[in-house]
């Protein structure tokens, strides 16, 4: 509909949204809740209770709708139609902006983008400009939400499987930059097979004492049950485990194992030498996979000692998996169950290059692994707890001792 003045009511009415933030906001939801029936009349081609030819439908009553703006919470009630057609393009317009103006919001606080190219962009999404207070202030909240996220209590029964990883970003500390570590952990929970991202954390994981202070919040905040505990390989992380889990198993990345064997030797011996690991890694019992581990340790020993070494010593803190059931054993071996999540921080942060902040840092961790575990969540199952029973926790390897 047009004002006298040639402007779309529609137009001013986002206007007043967007640009007056001291506009009742009493006002606002009685304008807003007009232009909405405005909308349908328009969509049926007749007003409520008209006799008209040219209508194309009826209405049929009202949903309720919440609508956030910066004047404050709308209560709407958005029309309905008997055909169910009817979808009104102010509230989805308003929506869209809304949504990328917080995600511009959030790209300047969480990939280091300046105050000043955020102001631009914002000017031209939504056709107003932000004071660097207001930034801040819609940047706080986003935190205060994140924080709420990651102190949640954990709510199922069990969570018999624990993977953790970690990869490190570089971020300015005290005006230097130095690496430091994005901790993710993930869980299975016991009660319907789903995964969940139990907790992550950014510090300097060099230190046994901060995968301890994670797991102690862990607990904390309802971690139980654990069975098995899938990680690469780090002293400091080891000790925590065994410390926070015992009577659990410890199961070391396979992936992370073959990289690591693999890249002892030269490039053109490496696919041979992966090859031989997978062979140990598919036998289907502990005995099966010893022996075939002994064979191939045989066949490095002369030109390559070292790896035919931790073949036979180390390879035995890969195969904790084979205690638990076959059905599991594919997705409990490894940590690339976080692998997609990794991969989306790592296309992030590569364009971010240097947090600078921790703070910075953790804003877009938590923001990705809560999407994340919600998509887990509420997904499919993942695994089939109903096949893990107390048989296989008590055949489980146990924890090796800390160091």
């Amino acid at each position: 509909m047009t004002m006298l003045d040639g402007t779309n009511r529609t137009d001013l009415a986002q206007a007043v949204l967007l640009d007056d933030p001291e506009f009742l906001r009493a006002i606002v939801e009685r304008t807003v809740q007009a232009l909405l029936e405005e909308e349908m009349s328009a969509h049926l081609g007749a007003e409520r209770y008209e006799r008209s030819g040219e209508r194309r439908g009826y209405r049929n009553g009202t949903k309720p709708r919440t609508l956030t703006t910066r004047v404050g919470t709308l209560e709407l009630l958005i029309p309905q139609d008997r055909d169910g057609t009817f979808s009104t393009e102010l509230f989805g317009r308003y929506q869209r902006s809304e949504q990328a103006l917080v995600a511009s919001l959030m790209e300047m606080y969480v990939q280091g983008v300046s105050t000043r190219k955020v102001a631009a962009i914002t000017e031209q999404l939504c056709g107003t400009r932000f004071s660097k207070s207001q930034v801040s202030a819609l940047a706080g909240r986003l935190d205060t939400e994140l924080a709420t996220w990651r102190e949640r209590p954990l709510t199922a029964p069990s969570y018999p499987y624990v993977w953790v990883d970690a990869r490190y970003e570089h971020v300015r500390v005290d005006g230097r930059v130095i690496s430091q570590g994005v901790l993710l952990v993930s869980g299975l929970r016991g009660d319907d097979g789903r995964r969940e991202i139990l907790g992550v954390a950014v510090a300097d994981t060099e230190s046994a004492a901060t995968y301890q202070e994670v797991f102690r919040s862990l607990k904390a905040r309802g971690l139980t049950g654990v069975r098995l505990v899938i990680s690469d390989d780090h002293a400091g992380l080891r000790q925590a485990i065994t410390k926070h889990f015992q009577g659990a198993s410890w199961q070391r990345c396979q992936v992370h194992v073959t990289r690591n064997l693999c890249g002892q030797v030269a490039l053109a011996k490496r696919a041979s030498l992966a090859a031989g690991l997978r062979e140990v890694f598919a036998a289907p019992t502990w005995s099966q996979a010893r022996a075939v581990a002994g064979r191939l340790a045989e066949q490095w020993r002369t030109s390559h000692p070292r790896v035919a070494e931790q073949i036979e010593e180390e390879l035995e803190e890969c195969l904790s998996c084979l205690a638990f059931p076959a059905e599991h054993q594919a997705r409990i071996r490894t940590t690339n169950g976080l692998e997609r999540l990794s991969q989306e921080l790592k296309r992030r942060t590569r364009v971010v290059r240097i947090f600078p902040n921790r703070e910075a840092c953790l804003r877009l961790v938590s923001a990705l692994a809560a999407e994340q575990s919600d998509e887990w969540v509420s997904g499919r199952r993942y695994l089939d707890v109903g096949l893990l029973t107390e048989e296989h926790h008590d055949l489980a390897v146990p924890l090796l001792a800390a160091d």
